[in-house]
């Protein structure tokens, strides 16, 4: 007689394991490019420092980006769906290398300005192609642990590139336009050479575009209480920043802050990730987005390095619950031959909060610190809720895919 035994698999094998060799590339690619984004974040502080611009008119400047941002997700989806996610995902890379470089040196508003409204075209283009291709490559039940695995590689290259960010920006901040270019090119460079396309094979079903996406109300409602969730978070990259050196604070402060978000994410996503990947991705998004608002809400109440460390630590909690999740939600409500279009729409979302976030969190941080943060802090409620009104929808369509 003899007896089967199943051996459990190893605290590393449950996290890693199992996972395609083109994905690690990409895992890997994706860390080096976010190990380099150091101008997004102090973009901010560069306008009004730097470059001396009232706080109004840099507040326009970013929001010229966020137009960008708006043609770019929509554009590099199409272009994942038809020419590939490959040629794409370089394709944004390198141009926004060259982007970042001419940016760092332009001294005139009419050429900051156009440069920015080409790299808010470009610089995020890799999105769509990026979770197409994570989406072609893994199966739905890994999904969710291989989207929480690049949030972690973005998260581990950020709480660095925040710390080192904030110390260069110091001394000036061409450094800072020079490594993001470089990380970018090598991200760009490394899927080129190492990652097959992934998009799968023209079938005859390969029509629809947009207007097809956007006759999926489920997707659209989920793309709308997005919008909400991407207002409330980007905040930490538009007006935190502002309010952090408002408060007579160094640009050190801010990076240090930063950093414990990162820092947080690190340490904490991979211990509770297997657990998370067992969880409804609606529900787990709807607790992430409350927790998140809580977060922001709380920084209507602090005034030191500290303080901000504490309230983005409260707000990361909030962000690690939604690891993975989003793009889950996503790979689930898309069909096969529309994965980039359905990914370039949800990356809308997050072009819209970029436009939004600049545009009316300096006009509300003008009003105060009180006023701005309790009002992000609302709307992170709201969207929230509304995640968790559409939960049983999104459960069904996954269980019928």
């Amino acid at each position: 007689m003899t007896s089967a035994t199943t051996t459990k698999p190893s605290l590393l094998q449950s996290r890693v394991g199992g996972l395609p060799r083109a994905f690690w590339v990409l895992f890997g690619g994706t860390f080096v490019n976010r190990l380099g984004t150091m101008v997004e974040p102090f973009i901010g502080v560069y306008l009004t420092q730097a470059r001396h611009m009232p706080l109004a008119t840099a507040g326009v400047v970013m929001a010229v980006f966020g137009v960008g941002s708006l043609l770019s997700q929509l554009v590099a989806g199409w272009l994942a769906d038809h020419i590939g996610r490959r040629a794409t995902l370089t394709g944004g890379m390198v141009a926004t290398a060259a982007a970042m470089i001419v940016l760092g040196y332009s001294t005139s508003l009419p050429a900051i300005v156009a440069v920015m409204a080409v790299l808010g075209l470009v610089v995020d283009a890799y999105r769509p192609a990026s979770q197409a291709m994570v989406t072609d490559l893994i199966s739905p039940d890994d999904r969710p642990r291989a989207f929480g695995l690049l949030f972690w590689a973005i998260n581990m290259g950020f709480a660095v590139a925040m710390v080192a960010g904030g110390w260069l920006a110091q001394s000036g901040f061409t450094w800072l336009f020079w490594i993001d270019a470089l990380t970018s090119l090598a991200f760009g460079l490394l899927v080129w050479r190492a990652v097959p396309e992934t998009r799968p094979e023209k079938n005859g079903h390969e029509g629809g575009g947009f207007a097809e996406v956007l006759k999926d109300r489920l997707m659209v409602a989920y793309v709308l209480f997005s919008l909400l969730y991407t207002f409330v978070y980007l905040q930490a990259f538009t007006t935190m920043p502002l309010a952090v050196t408002g408060q007579g604070l160094p640009t050190t402060s801010y990076g240090v802050a930063m950093a414990v978000n990162g820092l947080l994410i690190v340490l904490v996503q991979p211990l509770i990730s297997p657990w998370l990947s067992k969880r409804d991705p609606s529900l787990m998004l709807a607790i992430g987005m409350a927790v998140v608002g809580v977060g922001f809400a709380l920084t209507a109440l602090v005034s030191t390095t500290a303080g901000y460390a504490a309230t983005v630590a409260v707000w990361s909690i909030g962000e690690v619950l939604t690891a993975g999740m989003a793009g889950a939600v996503v790979a689930a409500l898309a069909p096969a031959h529309l994965r980039g279009r359905y990914s370039g729409l949800y990356g809308f979302a997050w072009s819209v909060g970029g436009l939004l976030a600049p545009l009316i969190g300096t006009r509300l941080l003008a009003s105060g610190q009180v006023v701005l943060w309790l009002t992000v802090g609302a709307m992170g409620l709201l969207g929230a809720l509304g995640q968790l009104a559409i939960a049983p929808a999104v459960r069904r369509r996954s269980a019928a895919g």
